[in-house]
């Protein structure tokens, strides 16, 4: 058995077994230079209007218009409503016959509906693109985080891997005694 000690390593990071392949390598270090290229940029974010206490722009009078609008034809009251009021205006026209205000084709209906349908859906159109936009900011937020955890979580190995060793150089030494303690033992017994 070598009982001779195995030269220690100049420091823990230096000796610290390689995690991963090269190629994990070579991708963790261009994940650390586009992390480091998005921090130096991120000043140029004060720019923007001034966020609300949850972190978001304050609406303008257009959006919270879009988003009511939204919201109101996006709900079953409204479809309920709008189909009553449909039904309760074919069946007045019906019923008043010749004399109705809107006779048989519907076309004041018709003029009605495409109106409601050609202002409505424009604001839909804004909600939903604001909405896409809050979607693409919380998506970033969470590549951020994303990309911070897995630095993070490639320190916590690196550590890991350092209190490893240093365990192993420790068992090493004390087998390293033990068999130092038997030599001499031994040599004492003969």
């Amino acid at each position: 058995m070598n009982t001779s000690p195995s030269p220690a390593p100049a420091s823990p990071v230096e000796s610290a077994p390689s995690s991963g392949s090269a190629i994990d390598q070579t991708q963790l270090a261009l994940l650390r230079a586009h992390r480091r290229a998005h921090r130096r940029a991120r000043p140029a974010l004060p720019t923007l209007p001034v966020p609300t206490p949850s972190g978001l722009p304050p609406l303008t009078r257009g959006q919270r218009l879009a988003d009511g609008v939204a919201a109101t034809i996006g709900s079953w009251r409204f479809i309920v409503i709008q189909s009553t009021a449909i039904v309760l205006w074919i069946s007045g026209n019906v019923w008043f016959g010749a004399g109705s205000w809107d006779p048989y084709p519907f076309i004041l209906l018709n003029l009605l509906l495409s109106f409601q349908a050609a202002y409505t859906a424009p604001a839909i159109m804004m909600s939903q693109n604001r909405q896409s936009e809050l979607d693409r900011r919380h998506a970033q937020n969470d590549y951020e985080i994303n990309v911070k955890a897995e630095l993070e979580i490639e320190l916590l190995h690196e550590k890991i891997d350092i209190l490893k060793e240093r365990e192993l150089l420790a068992l090493t030494e004390a087998v390293r005694q033990l068999s130092q303690q038997v030599d001499a033992l031994s040599h004492r017994l003969r």
